[in-house]
């Protein structure tokens, strides 16, 4: 991510719960927690998010990584989701339903690097997804779901590279195949 680029309200957000948890964990005492929430409140740029929590290590289970040659990757039901999901396969065709999931945070962000295989993600309603950061050289990403987070609900970001994959964004139940490619 761009330092330089302009940090959004969800952006300091996520930030916040970041620090908070660092406190909870005992790893912040509360002045300093309370210094970097107040500076995160008024951060500009990503790179001021950055800063606040470059010393702080990920939690466990914060980022996960799953592999696969060409075995199944299906994540369904009541599942922990972590805050950033990181999937490298050649020929699985990765499902990801989020409807039931545990999500503990206000955005997740769903790593894909896929070389052959499509990819399906079920969103529950209302969530948003931002594809701008998945680079496709003869992929393709479709989605349903609108690219601006919505306050209080959750936001996927999803990122990557897909070779000759696809990428597929939807609500659960949805009738109506309509998928709009970026």
């Amino acid at each position: 991510m761009d330092p330089e680029a302009r940090a959004s309200d969800r952006d300091r957000e996520t930030t916040v719960v970041r620090l908070q948890q660092a406190y909870v964990d005992g790893r912040l005492t509360s002045e300093e927690m309370e210094s970097r929430v107040e500076r995160a409140m008024t951060a500009v740029s990503h790179g001021d998010l950055a800063m606040l929590t470059a010393d702080l290590p990920e939690r466990p289970g914060e980022v996960v990584t799953l592999t696969s040659k060409a075995g199944k990757i299906v994540r369904t039901g009541q599942w922990r989701v972590p805050r950033v999901l990181r999937i490298e396969s050649e020929f699985a065709d990765p499902r990801l339903d989020l409807t039931e999931a545990e999500i503990d945070y206000p955005e997740i962000i769903l790593d894909l690097h896929l070389s052959f295989g499509s990819a399906r993600i079920t969103l529950p309603q209302g969530a948003s997804a931002d594809t701008d950061e998945v680079t496709c050289e003869w992929g393709s990403v479709s989605s349903e779901a609108p690219g601006a987070a919505r306050p209080g609900l959750l936001h996927v970001r999803v990122t990557g590279e897909l070779s000759f994959s696809k990428v597929r964004i939807s609500y659960r139940g949805t009738t109506k195949r309509r998928w709009f490619t970026r």
